[in-house]
């Protein structure tokens, strides 16, 4: 309509002459309007998300939603930012005077051929979408998935990004995940086998765990990571070397190896405090004596 009006008005001013170059200008002004709203689209719709995503975090029940709120705006925003691009191509190419059913046609043709040679691809993007309606993983959180082990860094339709202990990323395509191994859900567990000396009494041994526990739980400091009191299952199985006992500690979310490594910590303590003797493998040697030298004859 725009250039129907600019060529009316070229010839109501006898400028006949310069109709392709009004038109271009008309183009121009055309492509660069495309561009300005495209700009103003993508930061409303990013505003928008944001708006809604701290409404929605205000709402959220603890720490574990507010991670997934986190992960979703994330995905919204890339595929908000993907629809926006393309829309935008598809409108520069029609204003500047190329044809997009055709390409729309090729696109077609080019993209079912590719789908069948880029099936992992498109697993890669169904089952990422599949674990962000799930709930499955969130940023954040420590997984076990593919035999790779590590916090969620990144989580995108395509792949997880994990960091491990010692500092490695793993990326992990989406499509390879069978199975996910969550260790951050509501609570975790801190499970210990304690080894103690054959000849110690088991029910002291008992007493002096739970009283380190006890103590542990009292800490203004670790306290609020453990959710509840030791539980002992009892004598797990009797080594070559040891008693040993298993035990676990029901505590926060992603706190589980803190509260473990600070409870053998005072456990050691308080069994030397004790006199409990925590075993090591050793070998009871016996030596068989020598036979007496024989009596030479005379």
């Amino acid at each position: 309509m725009l250039k129907e009006f600019a060529l009316q008005l070229a010839k109501e001013l006898d400028l006949g002459a310069f109709a392709p170059w009004v038109l271009g200008l008309v183009s121009f002004i055309n492509v660069v309007a495309i561009l300005m709203l495209a700009w103003v689209g993508g930061w409303a719709i990013s505003r928008l998300i944001g708006v809604f995503h701290q409404r929605l975090i205000a709402r959220a029940e603890g720490p574990e939603e507010q991670r997934r709120l986190e992960t979703l705006q994330r995905v919204f925003r890339y595929i908000a930012s993907v629809v926006i691009t393309v829309v935008t191509i598809m409108l520069v190419l029609a204003e500047v005077g190329i044809s997009i059913a055709p390409i729309l046609a090729t696109a077609g043709v080019v993209g079912l051929a590719v789908g069948f040679g880029a099936q992992s691809l498109v697993k890669d993007y169904f089952t990422g979408f599949v674990m962000l309606i799930e709930n499955q993983i969130r940023v954040g959180d420590i997984v076990e998935i593919s035999g790779k082990s590590g916090i969620v860094e990144e989580l995108t339709l395509r792949y997880v990004r994990l960091r491990d202990y010692e500092g490695a990323v793993h990326y992990v395509p989406n499509g390879t995940i069978a199975t996910v191994t969550n260790r951050s859900r509501l609570f975790a567990y801190a499970v210990m086998d304690i080894g103690v000396a054959y000849k110690e009494d088991i029910d002291r041994v008992y007493a002096v765990m739970r009283r380190c526990a006890a103590a542990l739980r009292a800490d203004p400091l670790q306290g609020h990571k453990i959710l509840d009191d030791l539980d002992i299952a009892g004598v797990e199985q009797w080594a070559d070397s040891a008693v040993v006992i298993r035990c676990r500690l029901k505590t926060a979310a992603l706190e589980q190896a803190v509260v473990r490594r600070e409870f053998l910590r005072r456990l050691k303590r308080d069994f030397d405090a004790e006199g409990i003797e925590i075993p090591f493998p050793h070998r009871t040697v016996y030596t068989i004596p020598a036979d007496p030298p024989a009596t030479p004859e005379r």
